[in-house]
């Protein structure tokens, strides 16, 4: 019920600040309508037209990207400009799970990442919520974004990885294409404002299968930690050769 008294749901406008995240889950997250993938083309056409002038961006292994069917794309996470930069992996529509904090700022952001086709996330965490969320879009054959880091990280080295993605993989049998960004923490280090001209290189390794469920239909906990582990190995991989690429 509504502050005036009414079944009918709220006006984005008349949600409260630290409440826009839970109403961002609570709303249906169908596949993208013609309204939002028009503003999703229209923004990914200016991310890598500026990506190209300002980043000299490089995609490596661009046909490791499932033409069909749902995938989740597992980013590397060193920088804020990661969410923008994964998009230049694809043409392909992607949903992105992104951190609550940001739909909390302001009514107008969380409109604008809803229109996108995105939803919100507890760092380091996925709840009944974002898992049920995770399966209707992968279930309509759409591509998921997730970093498996959880938070930003800095380093060489890829830090350890929540269970999510592979949990989520197993749920609903999508593989994870795992996705090395280099450049992107020397563009626009963590606690910068500014973001300076670097070249960034995207590499793209081969998907990751789906592990199989248990006779019961259950998900083994042992299979989703494998998975997690082989994420991990080829994260670093990827890791290190787009940084030897885009500092080489």
């Amino acid at each position: 019920m509504n502050a005036s008294g009414s079944d009918e749901p709220r006006s984005i406008r008349e949600v409260p600040r630290d409440e826009l995240a839970e109403h961002a889950q609570s709303i249906e997250h169908g596949p993208l309508g013609f309204g939002s993938r028009l503003l999703y083309h229209s923004i990914r056409v200016a991310i890598h037209s500026a990506c190209r002038a300002w980043f000299r961006i490089e995609l490596v292994n661009p046909e490791r990207i499932p033409e069909t069917g749902p995938f989740l794309l597992a980013p590397i996470h060193r920088s804020n400009l990661d969410f923008a930069l994964v998009s230049n992996a694809t043409t392909r529509y992607m949903r992105y799970m992104g951190k609550s904090s940001v739909w909390k700022v302001h009514w107008t952001f969380s409109a604008f990442f809803n229109a996108l086709g995105g939803f919100p996330v507890e760092r380091g965490r996925v709840d009944r919520d974002t898992l049920r969320i995770a399966e209707e879009v992968l279930g309509n054959g759409e591509p998921l974004v997730i970093f498996p880091e959880g938070a930003r990280q800095s380093g060489p080295e890829v830090q350890p990885l929540f269970d999510g993605p592979a949990f989520i993989s197993a749920r609903t049998g999508a593989p994870i294409v795992p996705l090395g960004i280099g450049g992107s923490a020397e563009a626009m280090p963590i606690g910068r404002r500014w973001i300076r001209p670097h070249k960034i290189v995207l590499v793209l390794g081969e998907p990751i299968a789906a592990p199989e469920r248990s006779a019961k239909g259950r998900v083994p906990r042992g299979a989703v930690r494998e998975m997690t582990d082989a994420l991990s190995d080829r994260l670093q991989e990827l890791f290190d050769e787009a940084q030897q690429r885009a500092n080489g």
